[in-house]
């Protein structure tokens, strides 16, 4: 007889099904977890060592800016890409050429006086190495994972992610503070190493038949194609309202000031993080949940009312409880979102709209940090982060209003969810079957 209470914690705990089912996915993610764990290091190493240069707020802020422009062409190109190329050699490509630009910071770091401009140099290179492997990255999930198995892999792999957040800079923290930041970049380089190898024991993901040559045509017909879903549009300008109105990371070491509290700086960064790794593994539930267009738009709403109550309160513990919130919200709203793109786009077009995707994911939140940095400027910092939830809040409230489509999607009804679910039962085979064709 099945225990109650055993079945119910079952229902909620995350559904390890696909690392235990794909060994393709499995390498995978070990893949991403070692690199994500690396990449965090270099993350903290970067921005600590243009400190030690300059000693320079501007200088260190630059960074960011200069990441914006090859993030948004070498996304789209890449999504361009990923529906033409085999998605596996794309990653595998391109984690090389991030192992080659450590080098070159790990190179650049034993030089007597380190070259600035050449670390911006690296910096740009990593945004758009960035943008070419995002899209192959995203796409390639369900080629390698059943669809009815895409949640529990969307939830996984936010997961992986999650994890190098956390713990990664953390130890880059360690090493640069006991040894120096040339050990950092070392460490990194060696994640590297290890992530290479991973994928390579992941099998090929080719193009489709039905692939065409990289083009402006194809970018501009797979544009078309998700403005021409309100479904996906709805995945797009509600997570792009949320990000924009109230994203208070731009806010955060001024924050910790302000609460008398500069020690707490870490426990800012990391609270919404906390908060997301929560749902991440109580996501069991989310397969259970057909309507993933309220889900997302539920969780943006909660989003916004977390922030705004985050900048009403100038204790500590509340706002990390309210910023956790925030996290966990948003965490419903990504693992939803992902499953919108995962079980109803077609193969030909995932990688294109893995781009848009892309951009959407992370304009967002780099052009809300201006938003919350400026209205903080000419008003108070508590008034910015208050406003701004409840701006989000107006926001996703007309947005859902304008997206019925999107308002009521379901993924047992949706026509193209309904679409993908049959061709992928026509065209998937076994995990075993998969290898077996490899050999």
């Amino acid at each position: 007889m099945v225990d109650k209470g055993q079945s119910k914690r079952s229902r909620f705990a995350i559904d390890l099904t696909p690392l235990k089912k794909y060994p393709d996915f499995r390498n995978l993610w070990a893949s991403g977890l070692i690199t994500y764990l690396g990449s965090m290091i270099t993350y903290v190493a970067v921005p600590f060592q243009i400190k030690e240069l300059t000693n320079s707020y501007i200088a260190v802020g630059l960074s960011g800016v200069i990441e914006i422009v090859p993030l948004i062409l070498f996304g789209l190109y890449g999504g361009v890409l990923a529906d033409y190329v085999d998605r596996k050699k794309m990653v595998w490509a391109t984690e090389f050429a991030s192992l080659t630009l450590v080098a070159i910071l790990l190179v650049n770091s034993f030089l007597p006086n380190p070259h600035l401009v050449l670390i911006y140099v690296v910096i740009g290179f990593f945004a758009a190495v960035n943008g070419l492997q995002r899209p192959s990255a995203d796409a390639i999930l369900p080629r390698l994972v059943g669809h009815a198995d895409l949640p529990a892999a969307s939830a996984l792999m936010s997961l992986r992610w999650q994890v190098g957040v956390i713990i990664g800079p953390t130890i880059g923290g360690i090493l640069i503070s006991t040894f120096s930041i040339s050990v950092g970049y070392i460490a990194d380089i060696a994640t590297f190493l290890i992530s290479l190898a991973l994928l390579a024991r992941v099998r090929n993901v080719p193009a489709s038949p039905e692939a065409e040559k990289p083009s402006l045509a194809g970018l501009l017909q797979g544009v078309r194609y998700a403005f021409n879903r309100q479904d996906l549009l709805g995945t797009y300008l509600i997570d792009l309202a949320a990000m924009f109105f109230a994203m208070p990371t731009a806010l955060i070491p001024f924050w910790a000031d302000q609460l008398g509290k500069p020690w707490a700086l870490g426990f800012l960064y990391a609270a919404g993080t906390v908060g997301s790794i929560a749902v991440t593994l109580t996501s069991g539930w989310t397969k259970h949940y057909p309507f993933h267009g309220r889900a997302v738009i539920w969780a943006a709403l909660g989003w916004g009312a977390a922030i705004a109550l985050a900048g009403t309160f100038h204790s500590l513990i509340f706002v990390l409880l309210f910023l956790a919130l925030a996290g966990a919200a948003d965490m419903v709203s990504a693992l939803f979102r992902g499953n919108i793109w995962n079980q109803t786009i077609p193969d030909e077009f995932r990688g294109r709209l893995a781009g848009i995707e892309l951009l959407s994911y992370s304009v967002g939140p780099l052009a809300g940090q201006m938003r919350a940095a400026s209205m903080a400027a000419v008003t108070s910092l508590n008034f910015s982060v208050t406003f701004g939830g409840v701006l989000c809040i107006l926001s996703v409230a007309i947005l859902a209003l304008f997206l019925p489509k999107f308002r009521k999607y379901d993924v047992e009804t949706n026509e193209f969810a309904v679409q993908m679910r049959k061709i992928r039962a026509e065209s998937e085979i076994s995990p075993e079957s998969a290898s077996d064709l490899e050999k």
